[in-house]
């Protein structure tokens, strides 16, 4: 075989791939179309998530630089994978049904990614897996290592200042030194630089090291360095503030010095890991079996690519948008020694939409002690119309005047509740929450999510209220009596509420 054939034989062979990954493609994206659409949304407008733009490209060129890898290696149909797609899109349709677009994300992705496989079989796929892997890359998730991000932040900061001799009053990611206040918020929790340093850093160990024990040993670094930086970081900005008497670093600009600290950081980090990369080795072209007639071929992939598209059609009937309802219902009157309060002597509420109906109401025990009552009701969930859902909860997102720290628990009759103190500007109160959902008390987001999602699919009723109670905090052990003496009279009241609640088409009909 002359060199001009051979050239020609691994072109042809490329091009063959590279058209059934565009097939792929473009068969998942335009069964999950909305899907995709929110996924690149995501990218466009998060500068969390911005990373995101550049997967696909990186994808593309990492494809081109296997070229001549592929040599006479042909698409070889794995039937098989139906099963793992069908678990891809079982997680996709579960996504959906409780409005976790995470979920719904990933499993798109996963099916993409699967879907690829299936098609490329498992010679093509070995040559390809760390492109077809850094694929996962564009699921936008990582949202719920916030929480931790934040706090673990914040204890750093703190630790950090006292070791240095500052004095520091810290209340949950509140803090304020001698001459200044500083909260710790999500663009500090620095869950930007670990995405960004993990994708980053992976490509990097790709690209740059042979052995599989470097390139793990090297992602761990990539995640552990963005952490530790963030602290420092963190540390860094509030000493700069301080010893500037707040001229450095207390505006907009103590971003600019983030990302600049952490650019240096990451350059390090590659420098330093270029001391141990190993030399290129070269790699002999793939020798594969020949070339599979296509109807014999599309019909082996029949059953992924079916899948596919059953999943997308059983999600759009399940999804299905369903008559505009009317609820009502109302608050149990003051019993048992328990008077009407006035909501107008309690500032706080906690920060619920897409409800069908919400009520509030005011308690004042025998001593004079007020328990605020919010209650709101939803029914036919979707999306934006959902009780669990990003913006919905105890205060506002992006309200950095409330601090929110969490308690131990509150015990009540209904079991242990969610229990916090709201800490703002001239006012603190203790918060007690939960769920009704089928007559049943429910404190934990994920458990009423999978009970949304089982009366959804067995086509029961998803009507849900949430219950927030408030009040002055000012004595928290008084607090928390009052809270559980409301809660023991009222328990079975507030069930009765929702056992109660009268639905109607809006229409009348």
């Amino acid at each position: 075989m002359n060199i001009a054939t051979s050239f020609m034989k691994d072109r042809a062979a490329f091009v063959r791939v590279a058209l059934t990954l565009a097939v792929v493609f473009t068969w998942c994206v335009a069964w999950y179309f909305p899907t995709a659409v929110e996924i690149a949304s995501i990218w466009w407008r998060s500068e969390t998530y911005a990373h995101g733009l550049i997967v696909l490209p990186v994808f593309v060129w990492l494809v081109w630089g296997k070229r001549d890898r592929v040599g006479s290696l042909t698409p070889q149909a794995i039937p098989l994978l139906a099963a793992p797609a069908a678990l891809a899109g079982f997680l996709w349709l579960l996504g959906k049904l409780v409005s976790v677009a995470a979920a719904a994300h990933a499993g798109f992705v996963l099916m993409l990614v699967i879907g690829m496989v299936a098609a490329l079989g498992w010679q093509l796929s070995r040559v390809l897996l760390f492109p077809l892997a850094f694929l996962l890359f564009g699921i936008p998730i990582g949202d719920f290592l916030l929480p931790t991000l934040m706090d673990f932040t914040a204890e750093f900061t703190v630790w950090a200042l006292r070791l240095s001799g500052v004095p520091v009053y810290q209340e949950g990611l509140h803090f304020v030194v001698p001459n200044g206040r500083w909260s710790v918020v999500e663009a500090c929790s620095g869950i930007r630089y670990l995405i960004a340093s993990l994708m980053v850093g992976s490509l990097y160990a790709y690209l740059n090291y042979t052995k599989l024990r470097k390139r793990l040993l090297f992602m761990l670094v990539a995640i552990l360095v963005p952490i530790v930086a963030n602290w420092i970081r963190a540390y860094m900005i509030v000493m700069l503030g301080y010893l500037s008497n707040n001229e450095l670093a207390a505006g907009v600009d103590h971003l600019i010095y983030g990302w600049v600290f952490f650019g240096v950081v990451i350059m390090m980090m590659f420098w330093i890991g270029q001391r141990w990369s190993d030399p290129e080795s070269l790699t002999k072209r793939g020798e594969g079996a020949a070339s599979p007639k296509m109807p014999a071929y599309w019909l082996r992939l029949l059953p992924v690519a079916a899948v596919i598209a059953i999943t997308s059609l059983v999600g759009a009937r399940v999804d299905a948008p369903s008559d505009q309802i009317e609820v009502s219902y109302a608050l149990p009157a003051p019993l048992d020694g328990w008077v009407e309060g006035d909501l107008s002597t309690l500032a706080y509420r906690p920060h619920y939409s897409g409800f069908r109906a919400q009520k509030e109401s005011a308690y004042r025990d025998a001593e004079g002690g007020m328990v605020m009552l919010y209650s709101a009701l939803f029914a036919d969930q979707r999306e934006g119309a959902e009780m669990v859902a990003w913006g919905n909860g105890l205060v506002s997102p992006g309200n950095n005047r409330l601090n929110v720290i969490s308690m131990r628990g509150l015990i009540t009759p209904f079991g242990v509740l969610n229990n916090a103190q709201i800490i703002g500007e001239g006012e603190r109160v203790l918060v007690a929450h939960w769920y009704i959902v089928n007559d049943k008390v429910v404190t934990r987001d994920w458990e009423l999510k999978l009970r949304l999602a089982g009366d959804r699919l067995l086509g029961r009723p998803d009507a849900t209220m949430v219950f927030v109670l408030a009040t002055p905090a000012s004595d928290e052990e008084e607090g928390v009596r009052r809270l559980r003496a409301f809660v023991s009279t009222y328990g079975e009241s507030l069930k009765r509420v929702f056992a109660n609640v009268e639905t109607k088409v809006a229409d009348g009909r």
